[in-house]
């Protein structure tokens, strides 16, 4: 990865965005551009410089991490000392900050450092913009991740017992992908049976896997700092006919949007080929959320592959496609796959099988 050429890109965007220096402090967006991955830092960058904040207890790791700026090591908070160090830039008038990442109380603490010649202006999402494209070296982490969380797939299938705690299947799963591997999951695992399945983010809990019903079971990891993402709903015990028919209209949801991924769509053309499907088998009601979402160094980000979604799809980004129904009190069912957008179409690169299976 080259970080010098990232940080060059937020550089050379600063103009256009009427900026005389950037203030990083979204963990992600500093980690993407200087590849520094402590939990405490904030990365400034001008026109002409860049340098990355942090203090003493990430001294070695910032000296090994950090590529493409300088590093300063601080005692008090990075914040307030890059307000410090902005502050002898006598030409830096027009601030930027991450509005959306940024407390009101960390605002404030910059604007009380800072000169008052200089001002605080809410940036654009510069660094999202350019994390939505992966390059080749991203994409790679990205399938490593996704091939370790299809591996987890194989090992749950016989976890999956009647009257297992949902909380157990979740315990072996992640104690499995660590043993294989992982940094972490990528998000608190969702295995949610019988009428929990209804929750769209029903985390394991406590209950019982009944003798028959649906299962969901939505999981990730992290792997080299990149996530994975995928869900497969199976059936516990003899599926009914309106369970199969559930099962089977978002199977051709999810594949009718997953079609629809290629350079040139607009994320809210995926969003209504999976909607458009659902409606004819009088289901669309049911599904309460978005089809997909980017993924990369964060589980969600950017694009959001949502109804009205103009954001276009370009080759190198990573996104899922996971249509869903629920019913409240009955049962629910998803189907996710985390996919990235190549020349001509996508490539699935969670590839675990979709049909359904019955335990």
């Amino acid at each position: 990865m080259v970080h010098s050429a990232r940080i060059d890109r937020v550089a050379a965007k600063l103009t256009a965005a009427r900026l005389d220096a950037i203030v990083i402090t979204h963990l992600p967006n500093v980690r993407y551009l200087c590849g520094f991955s402590g939990s405490a830092a904030v990365l400034v960058i001008t026109s002409r410089d860049a340098v990355v904040f942090t203090d003493g207890r990430y001294r070695e790791q910032a000296r090994t991490e950090v590529q493409g700026c300088k590093v300063n090591i601080v005692t008090g908070a990075p914040l307030a000392q890059a307000a410090q160090w902005l502050n002898k830039k006598v030409s830096l008038r027009r601030v930027g900050i991450e509005a959306a990442h940024l407390t009101i109380a960390e605002r404030n603490q910059l604007h009380r450092v800072l000169n008052r010649r200089s001002s605080l202006v809410g940036a654009p999402a510069l660094v999202e913009r350019m994390r939505m494209v992966k390059d080749s070296a991203e994409i790679a982490l990205i399938r490593a991740a996704c091939r370790l969380g299809s591996k987890l797939f194989d090992l749950l299938l016989k976890k999956l017992t009647p009257g297992v705690t949902e909380a157990t299947v979740a315990g072996e799963l992640e104690l499995a992908a660590r043993k294989l591997g992982a940094d972490q999951m990528s998000f608190p695992t969702i295995i949610a049976a019988g009428k929990r399945s209804a929750l769209p983010h029903g985390r394991a809990s406590g209950a019982l896997l009944p003798p028959r019903g649906f299962v969901v079971c939505d999981f990730g990891v992290i792997l080299a700092d990149y996530c994975s993402d995928m869900t497969r709903t199976l059936h516990l015990g003899r599926p009914d006919r309106l369970a199969k028919q559930a099962y089977e209209a978002v199977l051709e949801a999810q594949l009718t949007a997953l079609d629809t991924v290629r350079p040139g769509q607009t994320v809210g053309e995926v969003d209504s080929a999976a909607r458009r499907l659902l409606k004819k088998r009088r289901l669309d009601k049911f599904f309460t959320h978005s089809t997909g979402h980017g993924v990369g160094l964060e589980i969600h980000e950017a694009p959001r592959v949502g109804a009205g979604g103009t954001d276009v799809l370009k080759a190198g980004m990573v996104v899922t496609i996971e249509p869903g129904i629920y019913l409240p009190g009955k049962w629910g069912v998803r189907i996710e796959d985390t996919v990235v957008v190549t020349q001509t179409g996508c490539e699935i690169l969670t590839n675990s099988r979709k049909e359904l299976i019955t335990l």
